[in-house]
């Protein structure tokens, strides 16, 4: 669905906030041996609309009227407004003359290849500091999951989902009791979050409070006992928080629709499997054990 405008445009006024011209950018890299180019994904809608902003780009169909709840594309200042806001993110980077910004497009230059990779680095950690927020529900059907992260606008933080995850429930698993069914998918959204959450600080959201107990449990079964050892390496850096089923809607809703099972979508990441590629029988008599002896 996508809306016109250029009516709203003409109403608007304009924000003249630089931004970076192709000579500017062109002798900013000429004297630049190494050079990565990084491009952000779907930078306007990651913006959220105001209550104010939200009535504005309407847009009329014959089934009803329907309302952005984030920036989308084709508004007259949205360039202007993510380029202040990137401005703003990378003002030391800036500073210093090695990074260039245009909008959506992020480029870093060095000279030398040492300086090029802490300059990558200092990117990088940049763009992730900010808090990630893992939801997480189970149920007989699923496991589903949903990672969110909180950004700035307007200097109030507001949570973005970065990503959705579900899976189906494998027969062995249709035992569990509703702690183990919990316990599970914790372990797993966190396997399969890994890259993610590696080495970050973030919240686990659950709406099953005994979870909260699983880091600390003494006297583990088999099945939590293994489940424990596994988020040990995120002892430090997780916090888990519970909110009431009634309002954990997001991975609830996952969980009740999740994805088949495929080599895609594995229930877990598979171990590495050693087949065994042929059998040997030897009669051994009382000849060879007097030789051992």
């Amino acid at each position: 669905m996508e809306g016109d405008f250029r009516a709203l445009s003409t109403y608007t006024i304009t924000d003249r906030y630089p931004i970076p011209t192709i000579h500017e950018t062109l002798t900013q890299l000429s004297q630049a041996k190494f050079i990565t180019a990084m491009d952000a994904l779907k930078v306007f809608h990651q913006n959220v609309l105001t209550d104010n902003a939200k009535k504005l780009p309407r847009i009329i169909v014959y089934c009803g009227i329907f309302e952005y709840l984030r920036m989308p594309f084709g508004m007259k200042n949205a360039p202007s407004h993510y380029q202040r806001i990137m401005n703003t993110i990378f003002t030391e980077e800036l500073s210093e003359g090695w990074l260039i910004i245009d909008i959506d497009d992020i480029i870093i230059c060095s000279e030398t290849w040492d300086s090029h990779l802490s300059r990558l680095e200092r990117v990088f950690q940049e763009i992730v500091q900010l808090p990630f927020k893992l939801y997480t529900y189970a149920c007989g059907e699923g496991l589903g999951a949903e990672l969110h992260q909180t950004q700035l606008i307007n200097d109030k933080p507001v949570e973005g989902p970065i990503c959705f995850i579900s899976r189906q429930i494998k027969p062995t698993e249709e035992r569990y009791g509703a702690s183990q069914m919990k316990f599970l998918c914790l372990v797993w959204a966190l396997e399969k979050l890994h890259y993610f959450l590696d080495g970050k600080v973030f919240d686990v959201i659950t709406d099953y409070n005994a979870v909260k107990s699983l880091l600390n449990m003494k006297t583990p079964n088999r099945h939590m006992l293994g489940w424990q050892i596994a988020i040990q390496e995120y002892r430090g850096n997780i916090t888990i928080v519970h909110k009431s089923g009634d309002i954990h809607k997001n991975a609830d809703g996952l969980s009740r629709w999740a994805v088949a099972n495929t080599p895609e979508n594995p229930a877990l990441v598979p171990q590495e499997e050693h087949h065994i590629e042929g059998i040997c029988v030897t009669d051994i008599g009382t000849e060879f054990f007097n030789q051992v002896k």
